[in-house]
């Protein structure tokens, strides 16, 4: 028998691992592969059968009247909605407060009743777009029949709007009653007319989403004013500091 000495290497046979170490690390690789063949499925299971889930819901029909109120249609039975604002307040978070409801109505007023001969497109085009869309097909048309804009440019009107106060009308959500002062200033006859308005303007408001064109989530839905005391002076109306000190 040959002695294997020390520093002789072992036959190429002799190093070969034992061969139930070979099928124990190919059964451990079969089982990792079971196992994540085993998950992808479920996972592949469970997808499809949320999309079949998803494909068989009825569609979300919103159907919203004239005043702003909507109503949701399932498949079945209809589920009443008060305003707009319950259907986008899951998604636009917390409805507007009262500040921002009389930031929007000040905001409008100003917008809408105070103008110059080179404001007026603008103002007006801001104003117009604060409102629903029937308002502003209505306000436009109006504006329209009316020759407003021409008027304005034609006599050089200029308008001046002052807000005195704003209050919330009990028991009307986004109601408000505004009081304010007007001067109208006009030239006739090669003279300055000035005509001083106090009114009253009554602004409605809906809810709206939220967005970064209107980020209150509010728009004017009905607006209307009412004259309650006026006069006209003719003249340059306002005096400098000069001309008062020499009276």
């Amino acid at each position: 028998m040959r002695r294997v000495t020390k520093g002789t290497e072992l036959p190429e046979m002799a190093r070969y691992t034992k061969y139930y170490e070979h099928d124990g690390m190919l059964r451990a690789y079969a089982n990792r592969v079971m196992a994540l063949a085993m998950a992808f499925a479920l996972l592949a299971l469970a997808s499809f059968a949320f999309a079949v889930y998803v494909r068989l819901q009825p569609p979300t029909v919103v159907r919203v009247d004239k005043d702003g109120n909507a109503s949701v249609f399932g498949a079945v039975h209809a589920v009443p909605v008060q305003s707009l604002s319950l259907l986008n307040r899951a998604d636009s978070g917390p409805g507007p407060t009262d500040l921002e409801a009389r930031a929007v109505v000040r905001r409008f007023l100003e917008r809408y009743l105070g103008h110059t001969p080179d404001s007026v497109d603008r103002n007006l085009a801001e104003a117009l777009n604060m409102m629903t869309t029937n308002l502003r097909a209505f306000s436009m048309n109006k504006l329209r029949d009316e020759d407003t804009v021409g008027k304005i440019r034609g006599d050089h009107i200029i308008s001046d709007f002052q807000i005195r106060s704003i209050e919330h009308v009990n028991g009307t959500p986004w109601t408000y009653v505004v009081f304010g002062v007007k001067e109208v200033h006009r030239v006739k006859d090669r003279r300055e007319v000035t005509d001083r308005i106090v009114g009253r303007y009554n602004v409605r408001l809906v809810t709206t989403a939220r967005s970064e064109s209107n980020p209150s989530g509010l728009l004017v839905a009905e607006y209307g004013e009412q004259q309650m005391v006026g006069d006209r002076e003719a003249g340059l109306l306002q005096q400098s500091a000069l001309d008062k000190e020499r009276q």
